[in-house]
This record gives C-alpha cells, sequence and structure tokens, in this order.
C-alpha cells in the first residue's frame, strides 16, 4: 500500500510521476475524490510542487457555508476537521493540498478539510501540488516561484 504524505509526494515529483501519485491519492481512502481523479485523468496536465503556499493565496472551494461550490453538511464538515485538528496537534503532517492555478487564482480542488485544520492551528502556509493546464502558465508560476524563493 502507497504511504500518501509528502515523502511521497516528493518522491513522485523527482521521477515526474506526480500525476501518478494524484490519481492514486484521490482514488484511496485518505481522499476518496474518485471524480477529480477522473476528471484530471481526461488530459494532460503540468504540475508544480509539492511547495509552501501561503494558506491565505489558496481559494477553500468546500465547506459549510451558503455560497461554497461543494457544501458540506455543518456537522460532517466539524467532525472531519476537527479530527484532523486533533491529529495536526499530535504531529501528523497532512498530505499536500491540491489546487489548480486559473487565471492567477489557485483553487483548491482537494484537501479543504486539511486547510480548514490547518487554518485552525494558525499553520501559516501548507504543502500543495499545483496544477496547470497550460505548460507555459506552470513554466511562468515555477519562475516566479522560484524568484520568490531566492529574495528569502
Amino acid at each position: 500500500m502507497t504511504r500518501f504524505d509528502l515523502a511521497s509526494a516528493r518522491a513522485a515529483a523527482a521521477a515526474d510521476r506526480t500525476a501518478v501519485w494524484v490519481g492514486e491519492f484521490l482514488a484511496s481512502r485518505g481522499s476518496d475524490n474518485g471524480a477529480l481523479a477522473a476528471g484530471l485523468a481526461q488530459k494532460r496536465h503540468w504540475w508544480v510542487g509539492p511547495i509552501r503556499v501561503r494558506l491565505d493565496d489558496l481559494e477553500r472551494l468546500a465547506g459549510p457555508e451558503e455560497d461554497a461550490l461543494v457544501r458540506v453538511a455543518d456537522e460532517e464538515w466539524e467532525d472531519d476537521v476537527e479530527e484532523m485538528h486533533e491529529s495536526i496537534d499530535e504531529g501528523w503532517e497532512p498530505p499536500p493540498l491540491l489546487a489548480e492555478y486559473q487565471a492567477g487564482r489557485l483553487l483548491l480542488q482537494d484537501g479543504n478539510h486539511r486547510y480548514e485544520a490547518l487554518t485552525r492551528t494558525r499553520a501559516p502556509d501548507a504543502w500543495v501540488l499545483v496544477y496547470f493546464d497550460d505548460p507555459a502558465e506552470r513554466d511562468r508560476f515555477a519562475a516566479r516561484e522560484q524568484r520568490a524563493s531566492d529574495s528569502d
């Protein structure tokens, strides 16, 4: 059984197998997002990461809010987020979040519960895999990220 964590995501990226890792992770019990896995498998995407991204730079798409793109029942949301929050407090490092780059925005396609749990622990950032529909956009994004990390 594959362990889905930051180390395995990094290993997949180093072997140019991020898309495979993502598909397997999304279909696993840890994510249970087979629909997204199937959607991503329909066409090629280009990947960056895992990279550290400020939580404020990510847009959560799922949650209990009335205007959430994917509405999750309040009780289910709170139970899942609280369980993850406690696990983070006990030392668990969640798998990377999955974001889609779209018109300058980072849309959180998988990991909305993990994102919220990290927010509640006051984490400033998270490990994220970012996917792109256009390799030129990926290259521009990667160059910006590299310049930002060089200036740190």
